[in-house]
């Protein structure tokens, strides 16, 4: 009788999704180690069949999440978030380094990525600190505990080496824009970005002076014109000498450093003047918006350069047209790009494939299966796999605008935040739009931990939409 139940509730449609991808993603993977020469399927040393007991596995933990209570899923959330917490502690100590990335457990011939499955407790965690009672993002306090469960994973794989990985969390904020959070962190999370993009290409003093100027001329014709010529004198005097000693005393310091104590006298002043006439209250905010670009500048500056590593930037470069490395970091896009552009409209059919079978594409099987895809099944494939991932991700977020409780409408906005961060950005890596980051396609890309991962952050969702009526919190 309890089999009737779940198979009258259960969201099929997304299984179906699932069951495609996953069959397509296999398919894909064996195109990709087959070899016309020793054509033999039951090889355990090939990622194919390697891959085929991963789905094994899945669908048994896919059976163990329908038969378990949706509240256990809740009980639980902080607890496996701990967990995973812990686990990325341990592997930051002891784990095996693989691609500059110190983030694997190796036992035998079993390597595990716990990055992986933290994605899925960090979404469950979120959702049981947003369906608390009360909770609203106005409240500070809510903000900073939202904040840190999503970054302290991020900060532990950051430092795994593990940069795109780090990444996936920033999509949590699109859930709490959803739950609350006021448009204008979003807005100012877009011009960080284009703040942090601009570090690479034009000269931090350059960008620092365009803020300046452009947070002035606001001020300007908002009002503040009586204390605003003042501080600009003062700024000018200060600058003055700033500016002598870095072009003619060999301090060897970076350029937008002499512009800080001008820009800090500025601010004084202004601050200073409107805080003692009572007026311009408008000021102090603008001035925390131009020291909070001005950090993030200096901040961006010193990530790309001491904290990312040398492929990582001459891949960021090379994406942005700074470096040309065609048989370097541009290699794998380029044959990447070569591999799905030679697929034309049909594709030159399956396991057919010159590219994906004389290995001119690194990590073909992984990072790089989308460029199998175009390859061997062309346009039309490609197009169709796309589509398969954007059915599926409306079909999370209808099923998730469904669900009656918080916690599963949170979990559920997560689910489909984590799919989309890693199919934009890994298609995108393929055809030369984004950078090279090593994140796998969910269900594609060979790898245990991804497909496992995958599968428990997606079936807990359908899990908790079987049980929708309930209020879980």
């Amino acid at each position: 009788m309890p089999n009737r139940k779940y198979n009258r509730s259960i969201d099929w449609l997304t299984v179906g999704l699932y069951s495609l991808l996953v069959l397509f993603g296999w398919l894909n993977i064996y195109a990709a180690n087959f070899n016309p020469e020793n054509p033999i399927f039951f090889d355990t040393s090939h990622e194919y069949f390697k891959q085929l007991v991963w789905i094994g596995f899945s669908l048994l933990f896919v059976g163990m999440i329908v038969i378990t209570d949706s509240k256990f899923y809740v009980e639980f959330s902080y607890i496996f978030y701990g967990i995973t917490i812990l686990l990325l502690v341990i592997v930051l100590l002891f784990g095996k380094e693989i691609n500059g990335a110190k983030s694997w457990f190796e036992i035998g011939p079993i390597r595990f990525q716990p990055a992986e499955l933290s994605k899925m407790a960090t979404n469950l965690a979120i959702a049981r600190a947003l369906s608390r009672y009360g909770f609203t993002f106005s409240k500070t306090s809510n903000l900073l505990k939202a904040a840190f469960i999503v970054l302290l994973p991020m900060l532990l794989i950051l430092l795994q080496n593990d940069t795109g990985s780090a990444l996936v969390y920033s999509v949590f904020i699109i859930v709490f824009y959803r739950e609350g959070l006021t448009g204008y962190v979003l807005t100012f999370g877009f011009i960080a970005a284009v703040v942090a993009v601009l570090t690479l290409i034009v000269p931090n003093a350059t960008i620092i002076g365009i803020i300046v100027l452009a947070i002035l001329l606001i001020l300007y014709f908002k009002g503040a014109r009586a204390a605003l010529l003042k501080a600009v004198i003062i700024g000018g005097l200060v600058l003055a000498p700033s500016y002598a000693l870095y072009r003619f005393v060999p301090l060897n310091i970076k350029a937008e450093y002499v512009l800080i104590p001008a820009i800090a006298g500025l601010s004084i002043h202004l601050l200073y003047t409107t805080l003692s006439k009572r007026f311009n209250k408008f000021v102090p905010t603008y001035l925390l918006i131009l020291w909070s670009a001005i950090l993030l500048t200096v901040s961006a500056d010193y990530f790309f350069e001491d904290v990312l590593s040398d492929y990582q930037r001459t891949r960021i470069n090379v994406l942005l047209g700074i470096e040309q490395d065609p048989l370097g970091a541009g290699y794998n896009v380029n044959q990447s790009k070569i591999a799905i552009g030679s697929g034309g409209l049909y594709g030159k059919g399956y396991l057919q494939g010159t590219q994906t079978k004389f290995n001119f594409v690194p990590e073909q099987s992984t990072d790089f299966i989308y460029c199998t895809v175009g390859e061997e099944w062309g346009f039309i494939g490609s197009t169709s796999v796309v589509l398969l991932f954007v059915f599926l991700l409306l079909r999370l977020l209808y099923l998730a605008e469904k669900q009656h409780s918080t916690f599963s409408r949170v979990y559920g906005y997560g689910v489909a935040a984590i799919f989309f961060f890693h199919f934009a950005i890994n298609i995108g890596m393929t055809i030369g739009l984004a950078p090279v980051i090593g994140i796998p396609l969910p269900f594609f890309s060979y790898g245990g931990s991804s497909l496992w991962g995958f599968t428990l952050l997606l079936f807990i969702f359908l899990k908790l939409d079987m049980n929708r009526a309930e209020l879980i919190r």
